[in-house]
C-alpha cells in the first residue's frame, strides 16, 4: 500500500505540481487548500505526510503544525514546509514549531521528492530498530 501524502496551499497549480510529482513517484496523494481543510482532511484521511504551506486563507501553516502538534493522534506525522516565506525568522519559526523540513518557494520537485523519500526511511528505520537502546533517533 502507498504512502499517503496531504498537500496543502492555497495556490492550486502549487498543489498540481506537488501532486503530480509525489503520484509520479508512488505516493497516493489527497489535497486541501486552506488551513481549515487541512485539519479537516487530516482526521478523515490519516495522512503519513503533509506538505504544508505558511500562507493561506482562514488559517496559516504555522497555525495548522500547532493543531497537530498538540494532538497525540497527529503529533507524529511529519510535516514539511513548503513556502514563500523564506526569511530567517520564518524558517527558525518553522524548525521551532516542529517541521521535518522546511523547503522555500520556487521550489525543485525533485528536491521535494528527496526530503520525502528521506523522510519515509527515516520513520521506517526509527520503528524497526525502536527496541534497541543504543540507536539514537533524532527528528
Amino acid at each position: 500500500m502507498p504512502k499517503k501524502i496531504l498537500a496543502v496551499d492555497d495556490e492550486r497549480h502549487i498543489v498540481r505540481l506537488v501532486e503530480v510529482n509525489l503520484q509520479r513517484a508512488g505516493y497516493e496523494v489527497v489535497t486541501a487548500y486552506d488551513g481549515r481543510e487541512a485539519l479537516e482532511k487530516v482526521k478523515s484521511e490519516n495522512p503519513d505526510l503533509v506538505v504544508l504551506d505558511v500562507m493561506m486563507p482562514y488559517m496559516d501553516g504555522f497555525e495548522v503544525l500547532k493543531n497537530l502538534k498538540a494532538d497525540p493522534v497527529t503529533a507524529e506525522i511529519p510535516v514539511i514546509m513548503l513556502t514563500a516565506k523564506a526569511q530567517d525568522a520564518d524558517v527558525f519559526r518553522g524548525w521551532q514549531s516542529g517541521v521535518d523540513c522546511y523547503l522555500t518557494k520556487p521550489f525543485n520537485p525533485m528536491e521535494l521528492l528527496t526530503f520525502v523519500k528521506r523522510i519515509f526511511d527515516t520513520t521506517s528505520n526509527s520503528s524497526s530498530n525502536s527496541s534497541d537502546p543504543s540507536r539514537i533517533n533524532i527528528g
